[in-house]
C-alpha cells in the first residue's frame, strides 16, 4: 500500500510502498478514504511533540471502510478513527471515566500508524460509526477538530460571551456548535488576517479582531486554539471575573509570566488533554443536528508535505483532509 511515512522529526514525509498492515485480537482492518491534517501532525513533524514511533505513518482523523466482519462493526461499514487509540481500561483514570488521562494510552498517528495511508488497523473499541448525512472528506475533520473542539468548549461551563483565540479547523466548528446553543461568539486572529475574520463572521460570530487587543465587551469564557502562550494572558485579560480559560491544544509555546492580578477574581485556566469515547458519542450525535458544516480543502495522499507547508503558513480556510 501508498503511505506517506515521516522517517525523522524536521525532514518532509516519504512517500513508501509499505506492507498493508493486519489487524490483531480485537483490531479492525480499514480502507482509508479520507484523512484530516491536524495541528498537531505539525507538532510531531517539527519535533515539538518528542517521543513518536519512528518511522510513523501520521494521521488520526481517519474515515473509511471496514475490511472484514468483526465484534462491533460489519463488512464496508463506515468508521471514524480518532487521537485516542487504545487505553489499558483498569488504572484510576480509566476506572474513573478520564480515559483521557491515561498513562499508558496509545494515540493514533503517533504511537500507532495513522490515515496517511491506504490502509490501517485500528483497535475497534476506539472507532466510532459516522452519522449519515457527511460525505467522508466533511466528516474526517469531525474526528479530533471537532471532538477536541467539544471537549473544550464543554469545559468552559456555561458562557453566554465566548472568545475563540484562532479561528482554524476546531474554531470554525465550534463557532457553529455555540451559536447553535444560543452563545454570542467573538473571535480573535492575528491583526492582518482579514480572511480568517471574515470567516469567523460569515459563521455568525458577531465580532473578529486583534487578538492582542482587548475585547469589545468582557467575556465569561475563552478558548484558545492558536498554539501561542502569549495568548493565555491575553485571553485571561478579557474573560470577566469568575471566566474560564481552556487551551485547547496538545503543545503550546510557553506562556510568558503574566501578574498574578490577570488569574485573580476566581478566574479559572485549564488545560484539554486528548478526549474520551463518551465525548466522540455525544458530539458526533450533536453535529447533524446543528448541523455542523466543515470547510475543507482537499490535497491528494502525496501532498501531504503540501498541507502541512500551508498549516505552518496559517494559509488554510478550515481542514486540509486527505483524499485516497
Amino acid at each position: 500500500m501508498r503511505a506517506m511515512v515521516l522517517e525523522r522529526p524536521g525532514e518532509a514525509l516519504r512517500l513508501a510502498e509499505l506492507p498493508e498492515p493486519r489487524p490483531g485480537p480485537g483490531e479492525v482492518a480499514i480502507e482509508v478514504h479520507a484523512c484530516a491534517v491536524c495541528r498537531t501532525d505539525l507538532h510531531i513533524v517539527d519535533g515539538e511533540l518528542t517521543q513518536p514511533k519512528l518511522p510513523l505513518v501520521l494521521g488520526h482523523q481517519i474515515v473509511g471502510r471496514v475490511i472484514g466482519d468483526s465484534r462491533r462493526f460489519s463488512s464496508g461499514q463506515r468508521v471514524g478513527v480518532p487521537w485516542l487509540g487504545w487505553t489499558d481500561g483498569d488504572c484510576a483514570y480509566c476506572r474513573s471515566g478520564r480515559e483521557n488521562l491515561c498513562d499508558r494510552a496509545r494515540l493514533t498517528g503517533y504511537d500507532i500508524d495513522g490515515g496517511y495511508a491506504e490502509r490501517t488497523v485500528a483497535d475497534e473499541r476506539f472507532c466510532f460509526p459516522l452519522p449519515d448525512g457527511y460525505e467522508d472528506i466533511q466528516a474526517a475533520p469531525l474526528l479530533c477538530a471537532g471532538l477536541i473542539g467539544h471537549r473544550t468548549l464543554r469545559l468552559a461551563g456555561d458562557p453566554e460571551r465566548l472568545g475563540l483565540y484562532g479561528f482554524g479547523a476546531a474554531a470554525h466548528i465550534v463557532c457553529q456548535v455555540a451559536r447553535h446553543e444560543g452563545r454570542r461568539v467573538f473571535a480573535f486572529t492575528r491583526a492582518d488576517d482579514e480572511a480568517a475574520q471574515a470567516f469567523a463572521l460569515g459563521l455568525g460570530a458577531e465580532y473578529a479582531g486583534d487578538a492582542l487587543a482587548p475585547p469589545p465587551e468582557e467575556l465569561d469564557a475563552a478558548l484558545v486554539f492558536a498554539p501561542v502562550g502569549e495568548l493565555v494572558p491575553a485571553a485571561l485579560r478579557a474573560v470577566a471575573k469568575g471566566g474560564t480559560v481552556v487551551c485547547g491544544g496538545i503543545h503550546m509555546s510557553d506562556i510568558p509570566a503574566m501578574p498574578y492580578e490577570l488569574l485573580w477574581g476566581e478566574r479559572v485556566l485549564r488545560s484539554v488533554a486528548n478526549l474520551t469515547r463518551a465525548d466522540g458519542d455525544e458530539f458526533l450525535e450533536l453535529a447533524p443536528r446543528v448541523p455542523v458544516r466543515t470547510e475543507v480543502e482537499s490535497f491528494r495522499l502525496e501532498e501531504a508535505n503540501e498541507a502541512l507547508d500551508r498549516m505552518r503558513g496559517g494559509n488554510l480556510r478550515g481542514s486540509a483532509v486527505l483524499l485516497l
